[in-house]
């Protein structure tokens, strides 16, 4: 019997996932738990296991291509079953339901005696899209975090979108034709508009409500960019377009603001320095990141805000520090965590940090790796940056930029001194975090990091 392979889930809130590559071709064998297809999230770029032990039967979707999780994507079987492989093609019907209740919903709309009815409906909704759309949106319209923060980028309400996924559930690809169709007639939708505000006696309440769905559309148009005939053009891979969106709603969600700390590095060199053989004996190689991550869980175990997440109006306190790690790969960035990491020493810092950081680099990562984080780190200081202002990892509330070591001549006593300094940045998110409690922590990572407790 055929055993389908289903596009995984790779993070609570991933709904979606884009297939990049087939590791294997139809009718070749593979092994259990081989790879068999790489695939690209808003979480991580992974290779996916074969499932079981067979030969390729079909390949349901192309690479290039993004699906639902638990999509049939392939099928793997015997040899014998290859000729009885459409048979078991089921599957898509599974898919089809999805459409039929997307379908089934249009109707109602052309049935001769609702016809009538609900043209004198609609403009009672229009006027009220404004107050009414963002609180019903939430009760009825399927979409994952990602869809909500796209329309919530664009100013679009997410139930004026028709679904195409399973259950009538809106989709990325949903919400991106919407809004492109939306801004290639954006002229039709205003015309509209303007009849509908002399029509009731109350227009001066339905006149700030008709610009304000048309007043997003004109940040959605993009300057022209023109490109000469020497210029090169090359698409975003799917982790850039992924990196692109988390970066604009990240910004789009928190109010960002830095504090940069310069901080003496002289006591952790030296700490270094002597740990540093007795490290490779357990075969982990020394860097200054587990010092930096040290002195983050201190500073967070004394200022818990840092540790904390927004939900609406309220404020999550995390009861453990999961540390995201960003690692640079050839393509952009990912950032897989340190699980409790609160509970680790130096050379447990150090073994996970390095572990994540090589399996992150040969996609070997699993989606629980990069799922859980509540701060993060990144490193600008490998590549030479002085220090850098990154932006939050959401639904994070923080996260540290590290820079370049370098040694600086500082006054120290009333004498100039040579120490190895390095700048620290925290980006924060202002709605819940104020630059006093961004200077306190900042202050006991310093204090940490030059002073360290126990020393």
């Amino acid at each position: 019997m055929a055993t389908d392979v289903i596009m995984p889930q790779m993070g609570e809130s991933i709904a979606e996932g884009t297939i990049v590559k087939w590791l294997k071709g139809v009718g070749d064998n593979v092994d259990r738990d081989e790879p068999l297809f790489e695939i690209s999230t808003d979480k991580v770029d992974a290779e996916i296991p074969s499932p079981s032990a067979g030969v390729l039967l079909e390949i349901l979707v192309p690479e290039g291509k993004t699906v639902e999780i638990n999509t049939v994507v392939g099928r793997i079987g015997q040899e014998g079953e290859a000729k009885s492989a459409p048979k078991a093609a089921p599957a898509p019907q599974q898919s089809e339901p999805a459409p039929a209740p997307a379908a089934a919903a249009p109707q109602p709309a052309p049935a001769p005696s609702p016809a009538p009815a609900q043209r004198p409906a609609q403009p009672a909704p229009q006027a009220q899209t404004a107050t009414q759309a963002p609180q019903q949106a939430p009760s009825f319209v399927r979409s994952s975090p990602v869809v909500q923060k796209i329309a919530a980028e664009h100013g679009v309400d997410v139930s004026l979108v028709e679904g195409t996924g399973e259950g009538g559930r809106v989709t990325k690809k949903d919400i991106m034709t919407y809004i492109d169709s939306a801004a290639s007639s954006a002229a039709p939708i205003s015309t509209p508009a303007q009849p509908a505000a002399p029509q009731p006696a109350p227009a001066p309440q339905e006149a700030p409500s008709a610009p304000a769905p048309a007043a997003p559309k004109p940040a959605a148009a993009r300057p022209a960019v023109v490109a000469s005939a020497d210029d090169v053009r090359e698409p975003m891979s799917i982790m850039r377009k992924k990196i692109a969106e988390h970066m604009v709603m990240s910004k789009a969600t928190s109010p960002h603001v830095y504090t940069i700390f310069e901080v003496d590095m002289n006591e952790v060199v030296k700490r270094r320095e002597a740990l540093k053989r007795e490290f490779e004996k357990e075969g982990v190689k020394l860097t200054f990141l587990p010092f930096f991550i040290e002195a983050c869980i201190r500073g967070m175990k004394e200022y818990p805000i840092i540790n904390s997440s927004v939900d609406g109006e309220t404020i999550i306190y995390k009861k453990t520090v999961n540390v995201g790690i960003a690692v640079a790969l050839e393509n952009g960035l990912i950032v897989p965590v340190i699980k409790h990491a609160d509970q680790m020493n130096l050379l447990g810092l150090a073994k996970t940090a390095a572990d994540l950081g090589e399996r992150a680099r040969t996609k070997r990562l699993v989606p629980d790796d990069v799922q859980g984080g509540t701060f993060t780190i990144t490193n600008v200081g490998v590549f030479g940056g002085a220090f850098g202002l990154p932006i939050i990892n959401q639904p994070q509330a923080a996260i540290m930029g590290i820079g370049t070591i370098v040694k600086r001549p500082v006054v120290i006593d009333d004498a100039i001194a040579i120490r190895p300094i390095v700048y620290l940045s925290l980006s924060y998110d202002h709605r819940i975090i104020d630059g006093a409690d961004a200077a306190r922590f900042l202050t006991v990572v310093k204090r940490e990091l030059e002073k360290p407790a126990g020393v």
